[in-house]
């Protein structure tokens, strides 16, 4: 009767619990983890090369836009190179916490990333280059938080925290779009 009640408690499965104590090697993923972790770790070392890829193509507008009436839109580039970084170690941190390696090799990056480099010199070509990307990463995004569903809450919670920011970059970029 005392060991039926313990395992009712909250109507959590109090073995289930007991059984995350084991493998430590695994940190935080335990037997519970309800994702494919592999897939997910594919998944994000994609997502990885889309923002790093990003930031390189940001840095490149920071550096070579020029102009008398372009300094707020050099000032938009670098922030939103900087928040792309972030993006991407936030991404690194959690690949390595679901027991990945993330994939920061420079041959591969331009073909895993969901997005393109731009080398234009055009101010506008450069806004559209940047909001054409923010889009693509707006929809790679979506669609990875619909495949992940509830299967992985922590990395859900992750990719929805940077949509919003990539929504927010996309209409900045759309701000600066001369019609």
């Amino acid at each position: 009767m005392e060991q039926a009640r313990h395992s009712l408690a909250h109507g959590f499965d109090i073995e289930a619990i007991r059984r995350a104590a084991a493998n430590l090697d695994d940190g935080p993923v335990t037997v519970g983890y309800a994702a494919d972790r592999e897939a997910v770790i594919a998944m994000l070392n994609d997502a990885l090369a889309t923002e790093l890829l990003c930031v390189l193509r940001y840095k490149r507008h920071y550096y070579t836009v020029s102009g008398p009436n372009n300094g707020q839109l050099k000032a938009e580039f670098l922030e939103h190179a900087q928040q792309e970084q972030e993006h991407a170690d936030r991404i690194a941190e959690r690949i390595v916490q679901l027991n990945g390696s993330p994939n920061f090799n420079p041959a591969t990056l331009t073909a895993r990333s969901h997005a393109e480099y731009d080398e234009s010199d055009d101010v506008q070509a450069m806004v559209r280059a940047d909001l054409i990307a923010e889009r693509v990463a707006i929809e790679s995004y979506r669609q990875m938080i619909q495949a992940i569903g509830d299967k992985d809450p922590t990395t859900r919670q992750m990719l929805v925290e940077i949509l919003a920011v990539e929504e927010e970059h996309a209409d900045d970029m759309r701000d600066f779009l001369v019609p």
